[in-house]
């Protein structure tokens, strides 16, 4: 292997011929949108696990609000906090299920569907390129890739 293409990003990380700069730039900020969509959806199971984790800790306080003598407070929480829906009809995990059907899965399909006909299925080439441009050539830590011998950049 030459050092030349040992020094450049993998096949899988190289534009097409003929794929401008624009397409380069649009296609990562799509990627980069659905990322930030990755995250939110990432917060939501925050938001389930953390609800779910408060709900579970009502048993708690139930139990000890029984022993404290506080029955009517105890029947209260019981009543009207304990397994309450989140927002109408919904408890989180429906939520995600919601979000994902209506929203995660058509933008993560738009997405794929881009970068399958645009530029071959190719992910992360706008990164790729930024990467290129900002590693330091013969830096050690600076290879291009992970297969890279260090050794050839030397």
């Amino acid at each position: 292997m030459s050092t030349q293409h040992a020094d450049g990003p993998d096949g899988a990380h190289r534009r097409p011929r003929g794929v401008s700069d624009t397409l380069v730039r649009a296609l990562g900020a799509l990627s980069e949108a659905l990322e930030t969509t990755e995250r939110a959806r990432g917060h939501l199971y925050s938001f389930h696990q953390l609800t779910g984790g408060a709900d579970f800790a009502l048993d708690r306080a139930v139990a000890l609000l029984r022993e404290a003598g506080e029955q009517g407070w105890a029947d209260r929480v019981e009543r009207e906090i304990l397994g309450r829906n989140v927002i109408p009809g919904h408890w989180t995990f429906q939520i995600i299920e919601a979000y994902d059907a209506t929203y995660y899965e058509p933008f993560k399909d738009v997405e794929d569907q881009a970068r399958q006909e645009l530029v071959e299925g190719k992910p992360h080439l706008y990164e790729a390129e930024l990467k290129e441009k900002r590693r330091t050539r013969g830096h050690p830590d600076h290879t291009a890739r992970p297969d890279v011998d260090r050794s050839l950049d030397v």
